[in-house]
């Protein structure tokens, strides 16, 4: 493959295709805070959705023009319009431009054989509804990307016609012809050969969208660039339907490492391992420990010859430096680390180059993820105790107590009140509230507390929580970690999503940890933003 600069477009689709993976659900909130952190790691697209399916996916499109992204686009996601209707009457298209995303990503029928027994139309009206949907797009001023269903299959069967649907997109419209193989069975080679062919006869943008039913996704997905595709669509750890869709977190490594490839925003390849697992931290995913280049085994070397030869020159053992996609080595008699992503995160705070500091607070960081805390989601609590030590930390109100009860009668509800006594100044406050379950009250006694001393605290409010045992051997008396991700309104009106952690033998008082931290993040930058 050619070393120059070639640009190779990120489409990320874990919003959608993603989704469709068993047991990998987002709420609108995870939703809303991946696609954050997507734009920070520099892909081009994200794709929300299909706005039609499901009120969820209508209020991501909502949400998302609040939220003012750096770096990628906003694509939603529909279909072709329907047989035997105009395109501008077709419900499906009346949602994907309500959306108002600058770029709608339209998926339509190659396979001669589903047209006609599927659809039940003819070869010619298939390429009607394709230019048809693509002009009405094209005409609101959308960028279309095109995915082309069961591409490959249909190449090795009916070439003719295959190509037929992609110079139906291209005329209507569409900047991007993707090619898809649907059902992750084709191979590297033929792949290869298709897109290929494709480049040849077609004049706009090829992109690629593979699965990993053989456990070839990322290998048929580089088969396709090696010939000339520039756009590649996959999702994060290579969630999605069946056996998943293509992984970027190798690709985008392979691309930029292997071969020299300019993908992403620059700089930003050190916060591969960082987004790949916020991403499975908000599904409420375990990690996979070899997963490649972000695994945490990914660099991890075990007793005797292999370490021997590491401590001499970590070449003889690693094919890329662990920093370089914001990983770290390991050694597991003895994990080693450095101070790096502290120095990056203190930054702002001017220590940086504060060597000791950092060490004692890399010591710190260590010492509380040895006992169950993780700070990939929970940004808002690492910075609340890099504060601590560095003497830029505020609390705004002392406890005294609190106290949690649930009451539950035969074929009732349960009801949950929280009792709390805290001290804000000189004053005193004692407040009860009930609530919806254990958390819910104890947020609202803090709130009732805190209302009049801080009014600021209405800009924050909490947007999902999540809890997870630690130690599950101790079954019932495990030690669990609650993460809490809040949204906050800043001074200049725009939005913030970020994330705290407690963790605790006991719930109630993990989540408290947790509350506590979004309140005092939350208020400590109300206070610098004045």
């Amino acid at each position: 493959m050619s070393t120059t600069t070639r640009r190779i477009e990120i489409y990320d689709t874990t919003l959608r295709d993603g989704t469709q993976g068993e047991g990998f659900n987002l709420s609108l909130q995870d939703k809303l805070l991946i696609a954050q952190k997507l734009d920070d790691l520099g892909v081009d697209y994200i794709e929300g959705g299909f706005p039609l399916s499901n009120p969820k996916d209508e209020a991501f499109f909502q949400e998302m023009r609040s939220i003012k992204l750096k770096n990628a686009r906003v694509a939603a996601f529909g279909m072709t319009r329907r047989r035997g209707i105009k395109a501008e009457e077709d419900p499906g298209m009346k949602a994907l431009l309500a959306a108002e995303t600058p770029v709608v990503t339209i998926v339509g029928k190659t396979s001669d054989y589903q047209v006609k027994a599927v659809m039940g139309v003819t070869l010619e009206e298939n390429l009607k509804m394709i230019g048809d949907t693509i002009r009405l797009l094209r005409s609101a001023g959308r960028q279309v990307v095109y995915d082309a269903e069961h591409f490959f299959d249909t190449f090795r069967s009916n070439p003719d016609y295959a190509l037929q649907t992609l110079l139906a997109a291209q005329e209507a419209g569409a900047s991007v012809l993707a090619l898809c193989d649907t059902n992750g069975g084709s191979m590297p080679e033929l792949v290869a050969q298709a897109t290929e062919a494709v480049r040849k006869q077609t004049s706009v943008k090829v992109g690629i969208h593979t699965h990993n039913d053989c456990g070839l996704a990322v290998a048929t997905a580089q088969a396709a660039i090696h010939v000339g595709a520039d756009h590649a669509q996959g999702t994060m750890n290579g969630v999605g339907e069946r056996c998943g869709n293509m992984d970027l977190i190798p690709l985008i490594a392979n691309l930029q490492l292997k071969y020299k490839l300019d993908c992403l925003r620059p700089g930003t390849l050190t916060h591969l391992t960082e987004a790949s697992r916020y991403v499975y931290e908000i599904a409420n995913y375990n990690l996979v420990p070899g997963q490649p280049y972000v695994g945490q085994s990914a660099f991890a070397h075990k007793g005797g010859m292999h370490v021997h030869a590491v401590q001499k020159d970590v070449s003889t053992y690693e094919h890329v430096s662990p920093e370089t996609i914001g990983n770290t080595r390991r050694i597991l008699v003895s994990e080693l680390s450095g101070v790096s992503n502290i120095a990056k995160a203190g930054k702002k705070f001017d220590i940086e180059n504060d060597k000791e500091t950092l060490r004692k607070l890399l010591g710190k960081v260590q010492d509380l993820e040895n006992i169950g805390y993780q700070f990939e989601i929970a940004e808002a609590s690492f910075e609340l105790l890099l504060r601590k030590e560095i003497g830029r930390y505020k609390t705004f109100f002392d406890l005294d107590h609190y106290r949690v009860s649930v009451l539950k009668t035969n074929n009732n509800a349960p009801i949950s009140e929280a009792t709390i006594k805290l001290k804000v100044g000189d004053t005193v406050e004692h407040r009860v509230a009930e609530g919806d379950g254990p958390v819910n009250a104890l947020d609202g006694a803090l709130r009732q507390a805190l209302k009049n001393h801080l009014p600021a605290i209405h800009g924050v409010h909490l947007a999902d929580y999540k809890v997870r045992v630690i130690n599950s051997k101790d079954e019932t008396a495990a030690a669990v970690r609650v993460t809490i991700e809040c949204r906050r309104e800043k001074a200049d009106g725009t939005k913030e999503l970020f994330g705290t952690v407690g963790v605790s033998g006991n719930i109630i008082d993990a989540s408290w940890q947790a509350l506590v931290d979004a309140y005092e993040y939350h208020l400590i930058h109300e206070e610098e933003e004045k």
